[in-house]
């Protein structure tokens, strides 16, 4: 009987998964296998909060599979020699696995694809959990995109049919000795911060699938406009999923067009804007993919003579801890602390913040979200740190300083997500904390800090250092 590893990495689930279907149509034995070696992610290993999220899908991925009789096989090595040792043990014939997209993931397969096939093992490779994958769409010259709207309406316009996989059914599960229990992974912290992030998120395929199911009922609706406004559930909240791979575009869009079409013509949503976002995130892969130095390089090359602040630990510190004294920097910034995630519409907020009223170097901000958020994704917050930045590709205008007192009581009009986040200032009225710099006594007698930094006066510091810049 032919025996075959699939290798789990960020795609962490049995239903539309290739790979995984792939070695069950064709081998009669199944290994499923996840080898943890952080080291080969260097420079950008999980950070801590990318850390829980993996040891809650990992025990969610291996209580999936002895449902069905198999179990995951865990292993801590260089997932080469990890690979070597359970093929010796299983007599396996191939090694089976979804593709992955950041630069140094692209290098560390294909030198692990060219080791196994030297030893006389089959590698079968396969699409990982993009519409499309980074190096398939070009402009009509053959450049990569740079700009995000001509890419959209060419990936738009090859969308493919939403027809996920169904989950994957071994002939026979193998199993293996000597695999480790996810605890002995040590990814939870050693001193548990994360009560917040477990009331908020369950972690794994059937986590990922209830979110699906809640947003197709009610918020995809009205997402167009509900999506700005951080006091509701109107976004999806599956970016977490998404990145750890226990849900797939495919599988989105499948559910919400079936919802659409069961409608009965009750309800007419609007599913575009819903997809577009996705589209941002397919967006971030192909640059990230065509240009692997923007992580740690401008996209622009004309910010590499931007006149950064002069690096400031103890005014970061503040930001990072949401003590800037600015309500809704404040707000968002506990909100990442305390649950892991921060509504997009201010995580937009506080990088302008960072950036700009502080001019603090968008990398600074860029390595916190890497460790603190559940959903950090290289591709993804890269490509948002440089646009709120402005180097970055069809970035927002340098000039465009998000202003956090005429956001909040834009899209937070009764300050109720103000107050959630802020409770020493639950009890002010919301047009005090949308006009904080006006009433600051009454927002220190309940303990609250002092703006950091003057709004206007900084704005105009950040303009007048863009002007500086030479000419493109």
């Amino acid at each position: 009987m032919s025996t075959a590893l699939v290798l789990f990495r960020r795609d962490l689930r049995l239903a539309d998964n290739p790979a995984l279907h792939a070695a069950c149509a064709v081998h009669a034995r199944v290994l499923p296998v996840y080898v943890h070696a952080p080291d080969e992610d260097a420079p950008w290993a999980p950070g801590a909060a990318s850390r829980w999220w993996l040891h809650h899908a990992l025990e969610a991925l291996d209580r999936q599979l002895a449902e069905h009789g198999g179990r995951l096989h865990i292993a801590r090595a260089p997932t080469l020699l990890a690979l070597r040792a359970l093929i010796a043990a299983t007599g396996a014939s191939a090694v089976y696995w979804n593709r992955r997209y950041e630069p140094a993931a692209i290098a560390h397969d294909s030198a692990l694809k060219a080791a196994l096939r030297e030893d006389g093992v089959a590698v079968h490779s396969h699409p990982g959990p993009l519409w499309h994958e980074p190096w398939t769409l070009a402009t009509d010259g053959g450049q990569p995109y740079r700009v995000f709207t001509p890419f959209w309406r060419k990936l738009r316009a090859q969308l493919p049919a939403p027809m996920p996989l169904p989950a994957a059914r071994a002939r026979e599960w193998l199993q293996a000795d000597g695999g480790l229990p996810v605890a002995a992974l040590g990814l939870l912290p050693a001193i548990r911060w994360d009560a917040g992030m477990a009331a908020q998120w369950t972690p794994g395929e059937a986590g990922a699938q209830e979110l699906l199911e809640i947003f197709a009922d009610d918020a995809v609706n009205d997402y167009a406009k509900s999506r700005d406004l951080p006091a509701r559930h109107g976004t999806s909240r599956l970016s977490p999923h998404l990145h750890f791979g226990e849900i797939t575009p495919v599988q989105v869009h499948a559910l919400l067009q079936q919802r659409a079409q069961q409608s009965g013509g009750r309800q007419h949503p609007d599913l575009e804007p819903y997809l577009r976002e996705l589209g941002w995130r397919e967006f971030a892969h192909h640059l990230l993919y065509h240009f692997p130095d923007t992580p740690q390089a401008n996209f622009n090359p004309r910010f590499d003579a931007f006149p950064w602040a002069q690096d400031a630990p103890a005014l970061l510190e503040r930001w990072q801890r949401g003590r800037t004294g600015i309500p809704l920097v404040d707000a968002g910034m506990r909100e990442l602390w305390h649950t892991g995630w921060m509504h997009n519409r201010v995580r937009m907020v506080v990088a302008s913040f960072l950036t700009k009223n502080l001019r603090q170097h968008w990398r600074h901000g860029a390595r916190w979200f890497w460790d603190t958020l559940v959903d950090a994704d290289l591709a993804n917050n890269t490509l948002g740190w440089q646009w709120v930045a402005g180097c970055g590709a069809d970035a927002a205008p340098y000039f465009r300083v998000f202003n956090p007192y005429l956001q909040s009581a834009k899209f937070d009009p009764d300050a109720a997500y103000l107050k959630r986040w802020l409770p020493e200032l639950a009890a002010l009225p919301a047009r005090t904390l949308h006009a904080a710099w006006k009433n600051p006594s009454a927002l220190a007698a309940c303990g609250y800090p002092a703006p950091m930094v003057d709004l206007t006066a900084s704005r105009e510091a950040a303009l007048a250092a863009w002007e500086s810049l030479p000419s493109a």
